[in-house]
């Protein structure tokens, strides 16, 4: 294949997401953050993080959650409780992702909802429940600014895609809903910023704060496993292969080798 400067230019970019995840530099000054060059909309940074937060949730509900059951890890709503020697379940995880983004000083929110939660913590009400309800018919995602509030916001249908999550919905005591299929929508992620457009460098900044919402994440779910009485061997193996798990480095670089083409080109403003 012939080297072009683009694919030296897609290299490059996703070498400096990975520096900025693991360097973790401060938060950028308002200077530079608006030095008015190269903004681009949030709709197309939503875009570029919610595709790396789905590559992410699917890595870890497939090859830990899905293959880990096999051989006898769990997974729990409780997972943070201190007698159950359990994992979060894929919708926690997004949930825990989301904590530490909000702790980060970019401004970028992150929610898991739906018309029909287990949980009241994750109903839709108001305008976004408007907007959701409109995702149910149309089955695409819903970009819009909430005045009220003062937040541009994108929903991406969270799609039934794994048949465990069906049944554990379908079965659940609280759920009110029991009738779950594959392929309905259950809910939708939900992300917001107050800023209708960013600077290349805050682009930058956002994916970080992503990325290390999700490694933040991964990295609780690994300290909880010192805590049970049947640990799987942490290091460089995967349920797939018994019962082990892959450390932070791991994980998240198979989720870099999944995630780069993508965010590469998103960064590129490719097609």
């Amino acid at each position: 294949m012939k080297i072009t400067t683009k694919h030296l230019l897609a290299l490059f970019l996703t070498f400096l997401i990975v520096w900025a995840l693991v360097t973790a530099p401060a938060p950028l000054s308002e200077s530079v953050v608006d030095s008015g060059e190269g903004w681009i909309p949030i709709q197309q940074v939503f875009q570029t993080v919610a595709t790396e937060n789905e590559i992410a949730r699917t890595l870890y509900t497939k090859r830990i959650v899905g293959a880990g059951l096999k051989v006898q890890l769990k997974f729990d709503e409780l997972w943070q409780d201190e007698n159950v020697h359990a994992g979060p379940l894929p919708a926690l995880f997004l949930r825990e992702s989301a904590r530490i983004i909000a702790q980060d000083p970019i401004p970028l929110l992150l929610y898991l909802g739906s018309h029909q939660p287990i949980s009241e913590s994750n109903q839709f009400s108001g305008i976004q429940l408007s907007k959701f309800e409109s995702i149910l018919r149309s089955r695409v995602s819903n970009f819009f600014h909430e005045e009220k509030s003062n937040q541009y916001t994108a929903m991406y249908p969270d799609f039934a895609s794994v048949a465990a999550c069906v049944t554990c919905h379908n079965q659940h005591p609280k759920s009110p809903k029991k009738d779950w299929k594959i392929d309905d929508i259950m809910g939708a992620t939900t992300w917001s910023y107050p800023k209708e457009k960013v600077s290349s460098a805050e682009y930058l900044e956002i994916i970080r704060a992503v990325r290390s919402g999700l490694a933040g994440a991964y990295r609780g779910y690994l300290r909880k496993i010192d805590s049970f009485s049947e640990q799987p061997e942490i290091g460089s193996r995967w349920p797939s292969e018994g019962f082990y798990i892959p450390d932070e480095a791991t994980f998240m670089a198979e989720f870099h080798r999944l995630a780069a083409p993508a965010t590469a080109q998103a960064l590129l403003g490719t097609p």
